[in-house]
């Protein structure tokens, strides 16, 4: 995505058309590609947390190994790097939707799973000098809809246990000054810069010897049964990988590469990004307490500020990209800039003091969502020794990191390496539902993502 300003809508305030962050130091832009006939005992395919995440727990989890990591572009280029960095506990369906679909135990080890994620990613922070703001996640209702939905996931909450109070419309605004009906209260959560975190971990996984390869899409795959060790050859480009195991972490870009794991479906979500707020705004805006917001209806905005005082509001439409060129995604372009405008119309009315911020980035990212909402993380059918990891539906800032330890246990363990007796997590698997994007799939999706989008705006 380009960097050059652009105007907003009819108003002549430059707008970025990219995050207000970068992807690490210009070094990192600058990786190799693969040339040539080369191999790797593990090979991971994707540098975004994910991805860079495997690698970086291969390092331990198997010392001595030789390690690639090949990208299409460079580390944090893609959606780990334009995500709007809220770190916060869900996966999977809400939690009373989960209760429903896979029964209260399964429920509650995915709420927890989530949490460990959290832990797991403050934990890896640490580790890598990464800035963190710690604080609160405040799920809030604003509409009657909301307010149904808020207390369906209140009541799920105390049936199974955990520790999610609920909050009056007083709590809430004793920690962010906008109005609401309601809230509940993630205690452990935080807010980062995300391709900062994605290029901490592509430094230390040089350092730790891991090869790095940029501008290398994958362009295919097959068996590979050179010298009878099995394995998997990666082609791409400029030459050909031969890899023992590994795992893809492409998200959304399953299907572009016909990997057997059902549907998972790219989505293009949006975000804006505000000048550095006055102190009086960031103190509304619960600067004091580091909370984040996010309405419990789908779609509405979020929002959080960064360390600068920017405002960071992400929501609104979420659009299924046409082909280039091709008439939907013309459509496409028109839906972004009227998501941008909705979005920066709703953080004016957020608070009277917002009234005159000025946008000066706006953005879209991909995210991988499944039609059961759970992620796919599991070896490949048919691709030997090749997991994939993906569908975290928008949630992928600490499930992503977390995923990448555990797939690292996994291959490590085939090596002889670790103790594979761990629980597997809630969502290990190797498919999700199918649904068939071309032709009568795409246009039922469309659909369904216009019934959203009228939804939330016609609960304002």
């Amino acid at each position: 995505m380009g960097e050059r300003p652009q105007p907003y809508g009819a108003v002549e305030t430059p707008v970025t058309v990219a995050p207000p962050w970068r992807g690490g130091r210009p070094e990192d832009h600058r990786l190799p590609s693969v040339r040539g006939l080369s191999s790797a005992d593990f090979t991971v395919v994707g540098a975004g947390l994910a991805g860079l995440s495997t690698a970086y727990h291969l390092l331990r989890y198997a010392p001595g190994a030789d390690v690639a990591v090949v990208d299409a572009g460079h580390p944090a280029a893609g959606a780990s790097g334009h995500g709007t960095g809220l770190l916060g506990p869900r996966a999977g369906p809400p939690v009373d939707r989960a209760i429903r679909r896979h029964g209260p135990d399964a429920a509650r080890r995915m709420h927890r799973a989530s949490e460990d994620a959290v832990a797991a990613a403050l934990d890896l922070c640490r580790a890598l000098d990464v800035p963190v703001r710690t604080g609160e996640q405040l799920v809030v209702a604003r509409s009657p809809e909301g307010l149904a939905r808020l207390s369906r996931q209140a009541a799920a909450y105390r049936a199974l246990g955990l520790d999610v109070p609920p909050l009056s419309a007083a709590g809430v605004r004793e920690r962010i000054d906008v109005p609401c009906q309601a809230g509940l209260l993630h205690r452990r959560a935080a807010t980062l810069d995300p391709a900062r975190l994605t290029a901490a971990l592509a430094r230390a996984c040089a350092a730790g010897g891991v090869r790095l390869y940029g501008r290398s899409p994958v362009l295919g795959h097959r068996a590979d049964g050179t010298g009878g060790t099995g394995g998997t050859r990666l082609v791409l480009p400029g030459g050909e990988l031969r890899t023992g195991a590994g795992v893809f972490a492409v998200n959304g870009g399953a299907g572009a590469l016909g990997l057997p794991v059902g549907t998972v479906v790219p989505l293009e979500v949006h975000a804006i990004a505000t000048e550095p707020l006055k102190p009086a705004v960031r103190e509304a805006l619960g600067e004091a307490s580091g909370a984040a917001w996010v309405d419990a209806a789908p779609l509405a905005p979020y929002f959080r500020l960064t360390p600068e005082g920017r405002l960071v509001l992400g929501g609104g439409r979420a659009s299924l990209p046409g082909p280039p060129g091709s008439a939907g995604a013309r459509r496409d372009d028109r839906a972004r800039v009227a998501t941008w405008r909705w979005l920066a119309e709703r953080m004016r009315a957020l608070h009277p003091l917002l009234a005159d911020a000025t946008v000066t980035h706006r953005w879209t990212g991909r995210i991988g969502v499944t039609l059961d909402d759970l992620p796919v993380v599991g070896p490949l059918a048919g691709v030997p020794g090749m997991w994939f990891i993906g569908g975290c539906g928008g949630h992928g800032l600490a499930l992503s990191i977390a995923h990448g330890a555990y797939v690292a246990r996994q291959l490590a363990d085939g090596r002889g390496v670790v103790d594979s007796g761990r629980a597997p997590l809630p969502w290990h698997r190797s498919a999700t539902p199918r649904l068939p994007l071309g032709g009568p799939g795409r246009l039922l999706l469309r659909r369904h993502l216009d019934r959203l989008d009228r939804r939330v705006r016609g609960a304002e």
